[in-house]
């Protein structure tokens, strides 16, 4: 069994945290600045992934609260349509609504500055879809 790596997609970053090997523990990886080039992006992804030895991906889906799908939704798809065309990783897909609130909070509890926060908060959120992934998982 591989890593799992969670995605976070943003329209400018994309948070990605991964497992340990074991697939009990969650850790921030980093957030990815988007080249505004699905391709180059999909690509970049891929080869974390493959780098990282990754065997799925968990990729938050951004819903509305009503639980519908909307066009950050659609977005979100999107890039990870693009991204299972550069690499054969099967992707599961987890409910990401009030995960950046979340990390949001655990930054502010952790007296992370606002200026820093912006810089970690997509990582931070993809470790809680993560975490929130492998916690179900066992």
């Amino acid at each position: 069994m591989g890593r799992v790596m969670a995605l976070d997609v943003g329209d400018v970053r994309i948070g990605i945290a991964v497992s340990d090997l074991m697939g009990i523990i969650a850790n921030p990886l980093e957030t990815y600045t988007r080249k505004g080039n699905l391709d180059a992006d999909a690509r970049y992804i891929a080869e974390l992934a493959k780098s990282k030895e990754v065997s799925l991906f968990v990729s938050g889906l951004p819903l509305g609260l009503n639980g519908q799908e909307n066009e950050q939704t659609a977005k979100t798809r999107e890039f990870i349509d693009k991204l299972q065309e550069v690499c054969d990783i099967p992707v599961q897909y987890l409910d990401e609504r009030f995960t950046t609130l979340s990390a949001e909070r655990v930054l502010i509890e952790g007296n992370v500055r606002r200026e820093n926060r912006k810089k970690v908060i997509d990582k931070v959120a993809a470790t809680i879809i993560l975490q929130n992934y492998l916690d179900r998982k066992r």
